[in-house]
């Protein structure tokens, strides 16, 4: 299945698959309460992982996903690849590929992240996949996840780049790490940068059992 979402979605890579699969189904063994979610979903490859993930674990657990549908929104000023509209696909896509691994479809809030987030993020969060690719964009979903992510539980931030940590790591979308700066500037939970094999720049965030760090 790996290889095959793979050829389907350029973006992603095998290094992302496992720091999916080893933090999701951590999160699901320990049995932490709460949806799952990835915000900024597109045509719904990673989301088939996760739903794999969790009809293997946990498939009494509700998948959330949230996307624009519109494409990415008009980049900011730390924002400096693609553009406004970019990367648009459509509802039924996603559908679609759920449909092709005969997998239960999630629910899926179409809009951008400030107009659905509010409304429609669960009460309780065990893991959140966020991909947001703008400095806006995953500062907002930062804003309305972190909060709700129940002890233990754990956020993975797509293209967060620390070149001092992990000087191979891809580089596309600084606004990605600027947006996490700002977000936990004083609170005590430093976002940790996974390594991979190759030019994985994915961040992590595991709230502590404690809850510190809200």
């Amino acid at each position: 299945m790996a290889d095959e979402l793979l050829a389907r979605n350029s973006w992603s890579s095998m290094d992302h698959l496992n720091a999916i699969y080893w933090s999701l189904s951590s999160v699901l063994l320990y049995n932490r309460p709460g949806a799952v979610l990835e915000v900024g979903c597109n045509a719904g490859h990673t989301s088939v992982w996760l739903q794999r993930v969790i009809q293997d674990f946990a498939p009494e657990r509700e998948l959330h996903l949230f996307d624009s549908f519109a494409g990415l929104p008009t980049p900011g000023q730390h924002d400096v690849l693609l553009g406004d509209g970019d990367l648009v696909v459509t509802e039924e896509q996603v559908k679609e590929n759920f449909a092709d691994w005969d997998l239960p479809t999630p629910a899926i809030h179409a809009g951008w992240f400030v107009d659905t987030l509010p409304s429609y993020c669960p009460r309780q969060v065990a893991f959140a996949y966020l991909d947001g690719d703008y400095y806006e964009s995953i500062l907002t979903s930062l804003e309305y996840v972190y909060p709700r992510l129940v002890p233990g539980g754990v956020i993975l931030i797509d293209d967060y780049c620390d070149a001092e940590q992990n000087p191979r790591a891809w580089d596309g979308f600084p606004g990605v790490k600027m947006a996490c700066d700002d977000y936990f500037r004083g609170r005590p939970n430093p976002v940790e940068v996974l390594a991979g094999s190759a030019r994985l720049a994915v961040g992590a965030i595991r709230k502590p059992l404690d809850g510190a760090g809200v």
